[in-house]
């Protein structure tokens, strides 16, 4: 086959989409960013539901198009980047079978005979269809998120097919090299934020107060992320104990952690934190510009040392003060003014002094603070694209469709 057929940058998702994961928030971002650079690039994932039986997909599986409206508002993609959910009818995923298993599917079936012909680059978060672009011949990038103890496989990783490995934070980038990484293949590089969260929306953001707020002299307090207790919700409720006349409000978490958080605030007694769901990406950056203060509480621990401030930047780009955590993976973000202020992981009273503080000292600016503002530019998921693509050998880079 004639290599100008091979055009396309495929980011592989092994899994359905949409759901309300931060990884998925991630990777859609990356592929959308990459689009936005006028790569021809497709996100790639699995389509489960009714068309995944028509004939006509699974004869042809593989057929770029364009991103459906539920994906863009989901995640807040733009019109450039393509899709292609891979159906994947019963009885896969139905029985415990290596034959019978979605991933390998993707990786032995459609990955060789559909997607390759015309795939330039693949990069994904799943090793094993990392591993199966190699073995096929094609160029891959591997971003890898979380703390392993699994070895890499020498001859995959010595590949000069891999191009370069991508992680967040220092520690894991350290466990990789140790797992096999070659070190000059691993680079650490911070996720990013998306470039709408930066446009100004005063009027959602005055709907946003005005729902959530009992009158206007109140003062809210966000915070949007997973509803985990190692991420600081449980911290976050006791620090709204001990200020009743604050209103708080948390955005993401699926429908049995909000059950399980309004349960728990329903036991505490605590009136004042409302737990919203997750919030659609095209509708939560005026709910981060409606907050007087947005609040990054953590639990320390190891997750303290790999957690990837993903949702830090979306809250530096809306201009609104921040009170955070001190954790190993934020300390480099200690000497910005960004931050409004730091406290210890761990102790409500702490925080909770924080808050009063930055919510006296820091009267909330419908155009927002400048300081976030402009720090978060540099942090664009398009600036982390192109550096990426740095690393890669100019002949396999994808095309441009400019």
């Amino acid at each position: 086959m004639k290599n100008t057929l091979k055009k396309h940058y495929i980011f592989f998702i092994g899994e359905e989409l949409p759901q309300p994961e931060a990884h998925l928030v991630q990777s859609t971002n990356a592929a959308n960013a990459a689009a936005n650079l006028g790569y021809s690039t497709v996100l790639v994932y699995f389509d489960k539901g009714a068309k995944a039986i028509n004939p006509v997909n699974l004869a042809r599986p593989f057929q770029p198009r364009q991103t459906p409206i539920e994906l863009v508002k989901y995640y807040n993609l733009q019109d450039k980047l393509k899709v292609a959910p891979l159906p994947m009818p019963w009885p896969i995923d139905h029985f415990r079978s290596k034959f019978t298993d979605s991933n390998t599917i993707a990786s032995k079936y459609y990955l060789p005979f559909h997607i390759l012909p015309t795939t330039k680059l693949v990069h994904s978060r799943n090793w094993n269809f990392v591993k199966a672009a190699i073995k096929n011949g094609i160029p891959a990038i591997y971003e890898h998120h979380h703390h392993e103890d699994k070895p890499f496989e020498p001859e995959i990783v010595n590949n000069p097919l891999l191009q370069i490995s991508v992680t967040v934070v220092e520690t894991i980038r350290e466990s990789m090299i140790k797992n096999g990484m070659p070190p000059e293949k691993v680079i650490k590089l911070h996720n990013g934020f998306n470039r709408l969260f930066m446009e100004r929306q005063p009027e959602k953001a005055a709907e946003w107060r005005q729902k959530l707020l009992r009158d206007e002299s109140q003062q809210l307090v966000v915070y949007a992320g997973a509803l985990q207790q190692f991420k600081g919700i449980d911290v976050l409720i006791d620090v709204a104990k001990k200020m009743p006349n604050v209103q708080f409000a948390c955005a993401g978490g699926k429908p049995t952690e909000v059950q399980y958080y309004q349960q728990l605030v329903k036991e505490k007694e605590v009136h004042n934190i409302k737990f919203l769901g997750y919030i659609l990406h095209n509708e939560l950056a005026s709910l981060l510009q409606a907050a007087d203060v947005l609040a990054h509480p953590h639990c320390s621990g190891k997750a303290a040392t790999f957690t990837s401030p993903l949702k830090l930047f979306d809250y530096f780009a809306s201009g609104t003060p921040i009170v955070s955590t001190e954790i190993p993976s934020l300390v480099e973000f200690q000497d910005t003014q960004a931050i409004a202020a730091w406290c210890e992981p761990d102790n409500p009273s702490k925080f909770a002094e924080s808050l009063k503080r930055v919510l006296e000292t820091h009267p909330r600016k419908i155009e927002g603070y400048p300081h976030g503002i402009e720090f978060v530019k540099q942090f664009s998921w398009e600036n982390r694209a192109a550096k990426i693509l740095s690393y890669v050998d100019e002949s396999l880079l994808p095309q441009l469709i400019l």
